[in-house]
């Protein structure tokens, strides 16, 4: 299947500050995962791009049409909206949500995606590096934004929380999760994209085993 091209596209967002920090590194691991089954992972790079923070306009709850802020966010979200899947993948800062993915989920949602919910019935996942603390705080909030803009909310098991006191392939549980939740996703655009035969075999496909101790052993990345 992949030697005939991609069959499918997971746009994933490095929510981080730094170009080359854990979140950059898990996500170029899961990519590599990704690829096995034939799909292609579009990695966002927010820092990269000129995202506006929200400002003192305050017209954003009144306005009937997209955010007239003149930066990158209409064009990150095109590529979202194209993409079969999007991945949210963020570092914890400061006990919360890094800026740079906050930014963009306020002048992305409300600036653009809250008039037609063009991200619905896309398959979603989210990712959360960082060191001991408030994994489950960013997690949260990343897991309150894929379902107020309707998508389907995969899961893996745990959380796939990826602690950066270590390399990727040295956190063995977090990356078995973040593993697991990849391969999650693309179960269910197998069964969203692909012909099959019907609800048996939409079953297979769904209950497909996962050994989550198997998943401890080192990933090549």
């Amino acid at each position: 299947m992949a030697s005939h091209g991609p069959w499918a596209t997971i746009a994933a967002l490095n929510g981080s500050e730094r170009p080359d920090g854990l979140t950059a590194r898990v996500l170029r691991v899961l990519a590599a995962a990704a690829a096995e089954h034939g799909v292609h992972m579009d990695v966002v790079p927010l820092a990269e791009y000129d995202v506006t923070p929200c400002g003192r306009c305050g017209d954003c709850n009144v306005r009937p049409l997209p955010c007239a802020v003149d930066d990158d966010v209409p064009a990150l979200v095109d590529r979202l909206v194209r993409a079969d899947g999007v991945l949210y993948a963020a570092p914890v800062h400061g006990f919360g949500l890094a800026g740079t993915m906050q930014n963009f989920v306020e002048r992305a949602g409300v600036g653009h995606l809250r008039f037609e919910r063009p991200l619905a019935n896309k398959v979603a996942g989210v990712v959360v590096t960082g060191r001991r603390y408030s994994h489950d705080r960013v997690y949260g909030q990343l897991v309150d934004n894929v379902l107020l803009n309707r998508m389907i909310l995969a899961g893996s098991g745990f959380p796939a929380f990826v602690h950066d006191q270590f390399a990727p392939d040295e956190d063995h549980e977090g990356m078995a999760a973040a593993r697991g939740l990849i391969d999650r996703m693309i179960d269910m655009l197998r069964v969203l994209l692909l012909p099959h035969g019907g609800r048996e075999d939409t079953a297979r496909i769904l209950s497909l085993p996962r050994n989550e101790r198997a998943g401890l052993l080192p990933l090549a990345g």
